[in-house]
């Protein structure tokens, strides 16, 4: 039975530990993929060089020639190299452990700001344009929703959750500043794609202390939408829509060409704001539609729809002390890049 001994001390002891340990980017560690690749390049130059010195003449005559060269060398250069490029990735990914936790304690509500991109919203019935309005509108918000989680959807003709929940609120705000068509290159208003991504930024265990702000003109019609809102409706979730723009419309000014905007047929585009499916949206989910005219106003309106739904005690990240451990990792590929550079290629010198 002595022999359980080291595999309950395992399980029980070493384990857990490790476990406490998480990349915090764990996209980064693809790039470990490469390595393999690398070392099957590697096997193939070692037998280019093969080829190439039974090509250039008698074999043993050439073996002579370069009798300084070191094989073992070589291969210790490029073990080297690829354990500090191993070593830059994990550094990168950044390896840390949770630490003691801030004793703050905070109640608020989980809200989604999901932000239509598309050129529509480079329309001028809002000064200087839609976007920019519906901007300053989202900064307004940020600032308001102090006690409560922000996360960032921005959609065209696709959808990109741009920033989950998070307590970081200046980071919120520098996402929305960088804002654009040019973010989302496919065109279109796909309101049902962006409330799917948003939906799945919440928790899915909870039932309320949720709400997504859609803003947009709502230029293309969306059948999906208003069925996936009603579903949302019944796990807890409130939309609560802004509308963008005027429903007489205004053509679309092109930032490349600084032109109208036109259709197959030459003729100048016009976008209106499509009320209807809006108000349907936010009716359809207990929340409120404001038609964007004045800042102030709506973001007073908002946030007191928000304020309907009961809070929550929210915990996260930002309240949390993470031990990091990336600077050994770059400083261990450092010291294996430095040893390397002092290896020659060819035999160590002997007395």
């Amino acid at each position: 039975m002595l022999y359980l001994i080291p595999l309950v001390y395992l399980i029980t002891e070493i384990l857990p530990f490790f476990c406490m340990f998480h990349f915090q980017h764990n996209e980064y560690l693809f790039f470990l993929a490469a390595l393999p690749v690398v070392a099957i390049l590697f096997v193939a130059l070692l037998k280019w060089k093969k080829k190439t010195i039974k090509k250039i003449g008698d074999e043993k005559l050439v073996m002579e020639l370069i009798s300084g060269y070191s094989r073992v060398n070589f291969l210790i250069k490029f073990l080297l190299v690829t354990f500090a490029l191993a070593a830059v990735i994990l550094g990168v990914a950044n390896l840390q452990k949770p630490g003691a936790m801030d004793p703050v304690q905070r109640k608020g509500v989980d809200v989604l700001i999901a932000l239509d991109v598309s050129k529509s919203m480079l329309a001028q019935d809002s000064k200087p344009n839609r976007l920019e309005v519906a901007r300053q509108l989202v900064y307004r918000l940020i600032d308001e929703l102090q006690n409560d989680r922000v996360g960032l959807v921005l959609f065209a003709g696709r959808a990109y959750l741009q920033m989950p929940l998070t307590s970081d609120h200046a980071a919120a705000k520098m996402y929305v500043q960088n804002a654009g068509p040019e973010v989302v290159p496919t065109q279109g208003t796909v309101i049902a794609e962006a409330l799917r991504l948003g939906n799945s930024a919440f928790n899915s265990k909870e039932r309320k202390y949720k709400s997504i702000i859609l803003i947009t003109d709502g230029e293309d019609h969306d059948p999906e939408a208003l069925k996936l809102a009603i579903e949302m409706a019944n796990n807890g979730v409130m939309i609560n829509t802004v509308g963008v723009g005027s429903p007489e419309g205004s053509p679309i000014i092109d930032p490349m060409s600084n032109e109208y905007k036109k259709d197959n047929q030459g003729q100048t585009v016009i976008s209106k704001l499509n009320e209807p499916e809006l108000q349907q949206l936010s009716q359809s989910t207990s929340g409120v539609y404001i038609r964007l005219t004045d800042i102030g106003p709506a973001v007073e309106r908002i946030i007191e729809q928000l304020r309907s739904i009961e809070q929550t005690s929210l915990e996260d990240s930002a309240f949390k002390d993470y031990h990091h451990y990336f600077q050994w990792f770059l400083a261990g590929a450092f010291l294996l890049l430095f040893v390397e550079f002092f290896i020659p290629e060819r035999k160590w010198k002997t007395a």
